[in-house]
């Protein structure tokens, strides 16, 4: 069976599971819309939590900013990590103990204000809204590059399923919704990433591969990556503060870890369990299944790196390109988020240190060093401007984002691996979505007009309100 049809059909049928869930789940009330009734099993919920914190960020974008980062990426696994172990210990049972529906309703009865409480709304609102751009962004390069559909359309496309699901069951339907997302999404992110790993290290787990030999018998994973990127001009995968120094690391970490642990929709996650102990219990549950994917991480951005490496220059980075590139990279070059440009007209990709493209359409202009002007060549929009003439070898430009959902297609993996990994790149993006657009409605209906502005008390009707932001 073809990609095309393989991706359709994986897709799909990912929707229409999380569609049926939401129906079989639907809210019957304005607990189950809010808190799922405060009843969700520790399980579950540990694992919703996790589909809700592990976003396209996570899913799609930390990979890749480790495989080029290398030992510096590691400030998101850090900072992401840490931030959810600061909530786990310090917020999260607390939150549940005081039973308030909304984090707002909860500092304005702990700070016996009004006014705090809808700061705390409009600041809630401005966070997910920021957050569910990213979302969207995911989805939309998810669906340009594996339907081949405009980015515009797939975001409809997502929205729609999420518009359904979230309206229909409120967050009863979402947590059970993302159950069968983190399953979806955790299945699609280790498949690939045990295929390649064979296929590099013969070790099919990747946490142990990426500290073990290589099949071709040139050394460790680690050694021959750092000695290809040094022999290309860039700096050792694994050496430490290549481009930040060590105080920039901590204060990276440091914020991370506390932006992350305020995250509104993972927060209300612990007011949906029976009991105070049962979020304690569920925080620990979802770190066990963030951890299969943030241990996974680094071997999957070692993997892309270095297979991506070997697709343009040459075995072991060589620099014996190949005049003819497989049909992968000419799909994403479609996409504009994979471009070249040929500095020295010999029908080749040369990838080394050095910018080919400044990205997003902003020119580069600088002097190289014999001090001439580098000449600025426009290419397709959306795929930066290209530098003519410059004094370096690199002729590639390449979105990190691309880096996992490619990277199966790099490795030349079977059809079905990579339709997989469509299906949980969008799990992934609709899954974080899913529950920001929920804490939103909830708070404008619950925090806003329930209790600050309108004073609407019905249960009935201010369910009814929650669900029209949610399909805004």
């Amino acid at each position: 069976m073809d990609l095309q049809t393989l991706t359709y059909l994986a897709i799909g049928l990912s929707f229409a599971l999380y569609i049926g869930i939401a129906i079989v789940s639907r809210a019957s009330s304005t607990g189950d819309f809010y808190v799922a009734g405060k009843h969700v099993h520790p399980v579950a919920n540990g694992m919703a939590t996790a589909a809700d914190w592990m976003s396209a960020a996570s899913f799609i974008s930390m990979a890749g900013l480790i495989g080029f980062l290398g030992y510096e990426g590691g400030v998101y696994l850090m900072g992401w990590t840490g931030g959810y172990v600061l909530l786990a210990m310090l917020l999260a049972p607390y939150l549940r103990k005081f039973g308030k529906f909304t984090v707002p309703e909860f500092i304005g009865d702990r700070y016996y204000s009004q006014l705090a409480r809808i700061v705390a709304v409009i600041c809630l609102i401005f966070i997910s809204f920021t957050y569910v751009a990213g979302q969207m962004r995911g989805v939309g390069i998810v669906f340009s590059r594996f339907m081949e559909v405009p980015i515009e359309t797939g975001l409809y496309i997502g929205m729609g399923v999420v518009f359904i699901y979230a309206v229909l069951g409120g967050m009863k339907g979402v947590t059970y919704t993302q159950v069968a997302q983190y399953c979806v999404l955790i299945f699609a992110y280790t498949v690939p990433a045990v295929f390649i790993a064979i296929n590099v290290t013969g070790v099919a787990l990747p946490q142990i591969a990426l500290g073990s030999e290589v099949v071709d018998g040139s050394g460790y994973l680690l050694e021959k990556l750092d000695k290809t990127l040094v022999d290309l001009g860039f700096g050792a995968y694994t050496s430490a503060f290549n481009d930040k120094s060590m105080i920039d690391v901590c204060a990276i970490t440091l914020a991370l870890m506390v932006g992350t642990a305020g995250l509104p929709h993972v927060i209300v996650r612990f007011f949906t369990v029976p009991k105070v102990r049962d979020a304690r219990i569920s925080a620990g549950w979802a770190l066990l299944f963030i951890t299969l994917l943030y241990t996974t991480a680094p071997a999957v951005g070692a993997l892309s790196r270095l297979n991506l490496i070997e697709t343009v220059n040459g075995p072991e980075g060589s620099g014996t390109a190949y005049a003819v590139m497989p049909d992968w990279f000419k799909t994403w070059e479609n996409s504009g988020l994979l471009a070249w440009h040929d500095h020295n007209n010999d029908g080749k990709v040369q990838y080394a240190a050095g910018k080919a493209f400044a990205g997003d359409g902003k020119p580069v202009f600088a002097d190289d060093q014999r001090g001439e002007h580098r000449e600025r060549v426009t290419t397709n929009p959306g795929q930066g401007d290209m530098i003519a003439n410059a004094p370096f070898a690199n002729e590639l430009y390449v979105d990190r984002d691309i880096m996992v959902l490619a990277n199966p297609e790099i490795a030349g993996l079977p059809n079905w691996v990579i339709a997989l990994i469509a299906a949980g790149g969008l799990a992934a993006a609709l899954s974080t979505a899913a529950g920001l657009l929920l804490v939103i409605s909830s708070s404008i209906s619950h925090d806003l007009l329930k209790l600050s502005l309108i004073h609407i008390s019905e249960p009935t009707r201010r369910a009814t309100i929650s669900r029209m932001p949610s399909s805004a």
